[in-house]
Order: structure tokens, then C-alpha cells, then sequence
């Protein structure tokens, strides 16, 4: 090993076969495959020199660490990499400062790195840690790899400990399993955090994802993966045919606060969660939301004070009644993938309001309408007003359900339009058969029961006849009626046809 290290070669301890020298089987390792972790930390910390012309670095396969590999606050200038090891204890790495690292395919007991510093990148594909991962407030210079790691739950339940962590480039966690609190609270991603196909799952706790006021460049990964070979994840999509595995939640989900550059993208997620577990995106801001998942069956979707450029969804993605909260949700695009008719999409904003809230319709309809759909846009507005009757006394809602029945709020001005013709006609023919004195003998227009009829039903309008004949008995009564009845119609349709001329 001591040749190997000054030499820049690979120091391989494998023994050809297969099962044996699997490191996560169940085979044990003798003496003739151990090395002490004192004498690894002294080849990194104060090796010898390199060989003339070589670089020194420290490459390992198929090799048992034995006791604690303690390099706490060191140094370590040579490249390290080590493929299908075994750790038999701990590796402690705090306030460490390396150049890269790369743990391929390992046993890892845990990995103990608050505060680690790399100006390369930082790679633990195919490891297994036993008792968790901490990397609280790491530095990773370019990128994170922890592909197809699989990382179970320290004593305080938490699978992987980054709080804090910052990584140059990409964060790629694909195919990643957690038994236990993935936490990223205030990580920042330089580019893109991807957990394609990954299962994240906390059995014993709220939440399996736990990243408020994360900073992500771009995009956050939520989608699947393809198992073809070589696995198709990050910048590729799965040829027809392939086999994929989804992404998938068991436990809650929490992104509250959290800033991405491009998009945060739910493709084809699955959620497992409990009737008192979220998906919180409370106050996220992003471009693009990309909710296209599996719809929950139990537990929330909150996307209170989120603020989004697009929403791309489907019907089919969204919670039941009273699981879904939408208040202060501001999005200025609603990008439908497949059938998303406006009946579901009023459905979708009563599910997301258990009590009566305006702000959800009206921003709903102030979208429509900025894209053109005016009457969808009417018929939102109709729904908040039936809504909001709901609310209110008897008698309102009485005087509610009437104007609803009758001009829909004045949201349908055709309706009072049509009324009015009717009002027209009947009390037309009922007014020719009225006795009709004048008010003055010899002056005044001819008797029209026509013109009579329409210049009590348009308000402002004199047309002559209502001042110059007089009616008596019930006949007055009518009248009355129909001045009423055209006030409020005629300023119903004025309302609507207001809209209409603002719009365009």
C-alpha cells in the first residue's frame, strides 16, 4: 500500500470472486485484507513523497479498515478514492479539508463530516451507511454524488444530517433510499438537486424530506429514473420501453421557504403519507411547478404564499376535499397536462377552501382572463358568489339564490337580456287589456301597450308613455313591479356589458 500510494496505483485486495468480495455480504474479511485506520490516516495526513513523475494518492479496493479512520481537522492534499471497502468503525471527517473524495460501493458504519471541506467533489454512490450520514454545514466544491446510496437512521432518526451544506455544482442523489430524516434546512445547490428514483422513507418520524429555505440554481429533481444499463437518470430521458422506477415518499415533505431557479418537478412522484403528514411548499418561489404525481391519499398539499410563474398539473394529481390549501397561492400561468375541464378546476379550488376564502377564485379568474378566457374567467367569479352565499343569513341567502336563478350575480347578462324581452311580452299583452285614462285630456301620445310596457322597464329612459297615461287598481301595482324589475335588470346587463367592453 505504502508502493502503491507514493506510485499513484491502485492497491487492490480483492479475491476474484463475486460473493466474497461483496461488501455488503456477509462474508468475513481476514487479517491478510485489514489495514489499520492509523496507518491510512498517516499515508493522507504526512505520506511520502510521490515517485519522480507521479502523483501520490491513496486508491484502494476491496480492503478492510479496521478501528476508527479519524482524520478530524487534517489536511488531506492527495486524491482518495476507494472502491468496494469495508469500514469496520466510524469514518470521522469533521473540519476536514480535502481535494476530492470518491467512497464507491462501501460499508460504511457512519460518516461523521460537519463542517468538511472539498474543493473537488464529494462522491458516495453505492455505499451503505449503517448509522447515518452528517455533513451539517459541508462545503463540496463542485459536486455530490450519492447515487443509488443507501442510508439508514442514526439515533436520532435522521438518515442524512446536511443543514447547512453548500455544494458548487450538482447534488445528485439518484436512486438514493433513506431509512430515516433526510435534512437539507438552508442548504444551497449551485445547479440542480436531482433524487430521481429515489425512496425516501421515515416510518418513525413526520417527515422524510425536511429542506426549508433551501437554494437550488436550477431544478429540483422529483421524477423517475430508468433501470436500464447504464441507469438513464440525470439529463436523459428513458427510451420507450425502458423500465423505470418512480420517485417515492414515505413520510412528509417539507420545502417551505425554498428558492429554485428553474423548477421543482413532481413527474410521476408517489406519496405515502399519514393524515397528519404534508407536502409543504408554504412560501416557495420558482418558475415552474411541475405537480404531476400520484394524487395522496391521506395527509396535505400546501402551497400557502407560494409564489410560481406556471403551474403545469394534472386533475388526476391533485388531494380530495380538505387537503389541499391554496391561500395566497400566486401563480400567472395554468399549463394543463391532458383533460383539465373547468369544473374540475372549480372542484380543485373548493377542495382547496373548506371555508370560504375570495382570494383563491379571484386569482383563478384573473388568470383566465389575462389569457383570454373571459367566460371561464365569469364563471369563476359566479362560483365564489355561490361560495360566499353559503355564508351568509337566511334571508341574504334567499335574496342570493334569486339572484343567481335569475341574472347569475350578473356574471350571465344574456339572462337578464332574455328576462327583460319576457317581461316585455307578457306585460305587454297584459297592459292592452288595462283601462288607461290620460293624465291630461287631449295631450300626450298615442296609447302603445308596447312602448308603455318598455318605458317602465328601462330605467332613465322616457319615452313618454308612462307620464301620459294612468293606470288604476291592481294595474299600478304591476307598474311598480316592473319599474322595480327593471332597475335591477337593466343594471345587470349595463355590469355585464362594462366587463366585456374592459376586457376588450
Amino acid at each position: 500500500m505504502w508502493q502503491a500510494f507514493r506510485n499513484g496505483s491502485v492497491y487492490d485486495l480483492r479475491s476474484g470472486d463475486t460473493a466474497v468480495d461483496d461488501p455488503h455480504g456477509g462474508h468475513p474479511w481476514g487479517p491478510e485484507r485489514s489495514v489499520r485506520a492509523r496507518i491510512v490516516a498517516w499515508l493522507l495526513l504526512a505520506g511520502p513523497p510521490a515517485l519522480d513523475g507521479r502523483v501520490s494518492s491513496l486508491k484502494l479496493q476491496g480492503v478492510q479498515i479496521t478501528d476508527v479512520l479519524d482524520l478530524a481537522g487534517g489536511t488531506v492534499v492527495p486524491y482518495v478514492e476507494m472502491k468496494h471497502c469495508r469500514f469496520e468503525k466510524e469514518v470521522l471527517l469533521p473540519e476536514a479539508h480535502f481535494t476530492t473524495v470518491r467512497l464507491v460501493d462501501c460499508s460504511v458504519p457512519r460518516l461523521e463530516g460537519a463542517r468538511v471541506r472539498t474543493e473537488g467533489d464529494l462522491h458516495l454512490p453505492r455505499c451503505r451507511f449503517h448509522n447515518g450520514v452528517r455533513l451539517t454545514d459541508a462545503h463540496i466544491g463542485t459536486d455530490l454524488l450519492l447515487n443509488q446510496a443507501v442510508v439508514f437512521r442514526d439515533r436520532r432518526g435522521k438518515s442524512i444530517m446536511a443543514d447547512g451544506m453548500s455544494v458548487g455544482q450538482d447534488l445528485q442523489a439518484e436512486m438514493l433510499e433513506t431509512h430515516g430524516e433526510l435534512s437539507l434546512r438552508g442548504a444551497t445547490v449551485g445547479v440542480s438537486l436531482s433524487l430521481r428514483g429515489s425512496l425516501l422513507s421515515n416510518t418513525g418520524g413526520r417527515l422524510a424530506l425536511n429542506a426549508p429555505q433551501m437554494s437550488v440554481e436550477r431544478t429540483l429533481y422529483l421524477t423517475p429514473a430508468g433501470l436500464g444499463n447504464p441507469l438513464q437518470t440525470s439529463g436523459s430521458t428513458p427510451a420507450r420501453g425502458t423500465r423505470v422506477q418512480r420517485f417515492a415518499c414515505v413520510g412528509g415533505i417539507r420545502l417551505d421557504d425554498g428558492r429554485f431557479g428553474d423548477a421543482i418537478d413532481f413527474d410521476s412522484a408517489r406519496f405515502a403519507l399519514e393524515q397528519d403528514q404534508e407536502i409543504s411548499l408554504r412560501r416557495v418561489q420558482t418558475p415552474e411547478l411541475r405537480f404531476l404525481g400520484e394524487r395522496p391519499q391521506r395527509g396535505r398539499v400546501v402551497l400557502s404564499g407560494a409564489k410560481v410563474v406556471n403551474l403545469v398539473d394534472k386533475s388526476t394529481s391533485w388531494p380530495g376535499p380538505g387537503q389541499l390549501r391554496v391561500g395566497g397561492f400566486q401563480y400567472e400561468n395554468l399549463i394543463p397536462f391532458g383533460s383539465f375541464p373547468l369544473t374540475r378546476r372549480l372542484d380543485w379550488l373548493a377542495s382547496a377552501t373548506p371555508e370560504y376564502n375570495p382570494e383563491p377564485y379571484e386569482r383563478l379568474a384573473t388568470v383566465l382572463r389575462n389569457s383570454g378566457e373571459d367566460a371561464d374567467a365569469r364563471e369563476v367569479l359566479l362560483a365564489k358568489q355561490r361560495r360566499r352565499r353559503e355564508t351568509l343569513p337566511l334571508a341574504a341567502k334567499t335574496w342570493g339564490v334569486i339572484q343567481d336563478w335569475t341574472v347569475a350575480y350578473g356574471y350571465r347578462p344574456g339572462r337578464a337580456a332574455v328576462w327583460m324581452t319576457v317581461l316585455w311580452a307578457v306585460s305587454a299583452v297584459a297592459f292592452s287589456h288595462a283601462d288607461h285614462p290620460r293624465m291630461k285630456p287631449g295631450e300626450g301620445p298615442q296609447w302603445d301597450s308596447a312602448l308603455f310596457t318598455l318605458d317602465l322597464l328601462l330605467p332613465v329612459i322616457d319615452l313618454g308613455q308612462s307620464s301620459s297615461w294612468q293606470l288604476r287598481g291592481g294595474w299600478q301595482w304591476l307598474a311598480a313591479v316592473l319599474v322595480l324589475l327593471g332597475w335591477i335588470l337593466a343594471t345587470t346587463v349595463a355590469a355585464g356589458a362594462s366587463r366585456l367592453l374592459r376586457r376588450s
